[in-house]
């Protein structure tokens, strides 16, 4: 049966802006501090050291191009916090499923049932999505959720970023990353948003301990995080789970009136874990225990799959995209236009042709570091990279060299500020790109 049509609300992340006053909890900020959200990111943008976005300008292409009015970006105030958010969320979809429900009949006159919602949320949208749902009654309107490259549980880098640790690595510690970081983590605690992407799956190793820990675990608190925040974090998706559980007693088998598909990463490395010392008093970015794992670059893998039951892998869609591209026609192909339609999507995304350019996210202005893009058969496909000064920057050539099969490399450096790389392949042609963000020390 071909599913009723209904419009497409499509969460997405604006600009980054300065912060709102600390201590705003779920309370709109007062005029000086607020920001208009009123379009969708169509170009690249990060907060160095927790997210970045490539931009959602070919979003619509990649949803199928839903006629006029059936699809609606909602675009939202990132720093805010997602319950607030939420709340917005839904007022926004009562006024425009009201609208669209009116004029529903004249373009799909035959349709089997009434119009419902699909939710495609990328990033901490997804978090937004999640808390309408099960905790502000939106399972009564909605047909599908879909995340792409959602932290549904958290992610370790807000865990690092609110502690001090947010740029940079073990070897830069006690360094020029130093400055910049207090200077993140303060900025970063006034944004109600951050706190409820603290990780809640065990994401604390001891040095010398072999079990990981969570957050809340009072033996071996994480130093520099306030306690206020672990427990907004630990409310926040403890009412989601909470409100699912309720439902899951009610719902026919336990299964929500929505289904759910997630689009997420495996192929990047991706901090899981934040290690503490021995003795619990500080943390350790050069122990042992300092977890990387698979994951898109930012959201790591148990985390984008979070809130799916054994019975519902089938319904996780994995790609080899970083987190930035995943709301991307490239990443999302013809998938999420199956989804909408209801009909069948297969499991595996990834390509064997796609390249992936790897680059830090922060390094030091004036010093060199590493760029490198790895793919199949490179030699062969015309391989060429260039930077520039974010966002109106000329050009600058990336000399790269082949390192092994599959992998070439370049030194490369530049002022302080934000700076693009991407790297371009033919034959077929794919392209992959990054943000960097240069300070001094």
């Amino acid at each position: 049966m071909r599913r009723r049509p209904a419009p497409v609300p499509a969460l997405g992340r604006v600009a980054g802006t300065p912060g709102p006053p600390p201590g705003l909890g779920d309370e709109a900020p007062e005029d000086r501090f607020r920001l208009v959200a009123d379009e969708l990111l169509t170009s690249p943008d990060s907060m160095p050291g927790l997210l970045s976005c490539a931009g959602y300008p070919d979003l619509r292409a990649a949803l199928g191009d839903p006629v006029d009015g059936q699809y609606v970006p909602f675009p939202y105030d990132w720093r805010l916090s997602h319950r607030l958010v939420a709340e917005e969320l839904g007022r926004r979809i009562s006024r425009e499923l009201a609208r669209w429900t009116e004029q529903v009949d004249r373009r799909y006159p035959d349709r089997p049932d009434e119009p419902r919602v699909v939710l495609v949320c990328h990033s901490t949208g997804g978090l937004v999505g999640r808390y309408y749902l099960e905790c502000l009654g939106g399972r009564d309107t909605a047909r599908t959720l879909v995340t792409l490259g959602s932290p549904n549980d958290g992610m370790a880098q807000a865990l690092r970023l609110l502690t001090g640790h947010g740029a940079g690595d073990g070897s830069a510690a006690g360094s020029a990353a130093r400055g910049l970081n207090d200077i993140l983590r303060t900025f970063a605690l006034g944004l109600p948003s951050v706190a409820q992407l603290l990780p809640v799956y065990d994401a604390v190793r001891v040095t010398g301990k072999s079990r990981p820990r969570t957050i809340a675990d009072d033996r071996y608190p994480v130093p520099g995080l306030p306690t206020a925040l672990v427990d907004d974090a630990l409310s926040f998706h403890h009412a989601i789970r909470s409100a699912r559980e309720a439902h899951r007693r009610t719902d026919p088998d336990g299964r929500p009136p929505y289904r759910v598909y997630g689009l997420g990463s495996t192929a990047h490395p991706t901090v899981r874990t934040v290690a503490l010392t021995a003795d619990g008093q500080d943390v350790d970015l050069s122990s042992p225990a300092y977890d990387l794992g698979p994951g898109d670059g930012t959201v790591p893998r148990e985390s984008a799959l979070a809130g799916w039951g054994p019975e519902d892998l089938g319904d996780m869609l994995w790609t080899d995209h970083r987190h930035a591209d995943l709301a991307s026609s490239a990443a999302l192909g013809d998938k999420v236009s199956a989804i909408r339609k209801g009909l069948p999507v297969n499991a595996m995304l990834a390509g064997d042709t796609q390249i992936t350019l790897h680059a830090p996210a922060e390094a030091v202005a004036g010093k060199p570091f590493e760029v490198a893009v790895l793919g199949t058969d490179l030699r062969d496909r015309n391989v060429r990279a260039v930077m520039r000064r974010f966002p109106r920057g000329a050009e600058q050539p990336v000399l790269l060299v082949r390192d092994a099969p599959g992998l070439l490399r370049a030194r490369v450096e530049g002022g302080p500020g934000r700076w693009l790389v991407e790297a371009f392949a033919e034959d077929p042609r794919h392209t992959d790109k990054a943000m960097i963000t240069l300070y001094t020390e």
